[in-house]
């Protein structure tokens, strides 16, 4: 099956590359440059600005990429049924998303960062870097694990391209 047969199936396997690329960009940024930064600061700005940014992450910017990834995915492999490889790979990326990066910021980032919110930010500095390496150093590992699994999920994805483009 051709895109040119299959216009649906060429919409949805943009966007779902899109999404899986941009999801994985937004998880990588804050591996190499966000947390890094916050790091290296005043760990009370640090709270104050990872708490700013986390009441600011849910919008209808990110929504997209965080929540239409494994849709885009998942009806992506069932509009490729007739390539059972593409299908695979496609269906593969869906349920990866949804296990390694959907689950673990329900389960692990978001109440993470609820707790973080409800913190009142201490003037000491040492107890504010206390908390701070707390969350940082866990908050990091968790993200580090979305970053990788989304960096699969859209090679995942890539491979289904190749699997569509090989017929």
């Amino acid at each position: 099956m051709t895109f040119a047969r299959a216009p649906f199936l060429f919409i949805s396997t943009c966007l779902a590359m899109l999404l899986s690329a941009a999801i994985f960009g937004f998880f990588f940024a804050w591996v190499c440059s966000t947390m890094w930064g916050l790091d290296a600061i005043d760990p009370r700005i640090s709270i104050a600005a990872m708490n700013g940014m986390n009441a600011s992450v849910r919008n209808a910017v990110f929504a997209p990429a965080f929540f239409g990834t494994p849709l885009a995915l998942a009806l992506t492999a069932v509009l490729a049924w007739r390539n059972r490889a593409a299908a695979l790979w496609f269906g593969t990326a869906a349920l990866l998303y949804i296990v390694g990066a959907f689950a673990v910021t329900m389960a692990v980032n978001v109440p993470m960062n609820e707790a973080l919110m409800s913190v009142t930010i201490p003037e000491d500095l040492e107890a504010a870097q206390v908390i701070w390496q707390a969350y940082s150093s866990t908050w990091q590992v968790y993200n580090i694990a979305r970053t990788i699994v989304t960096g699969f999920v859209f090679l995942f994805g890539l491979m289904g391209v190749i699997r569509l483009a090989r017929g």
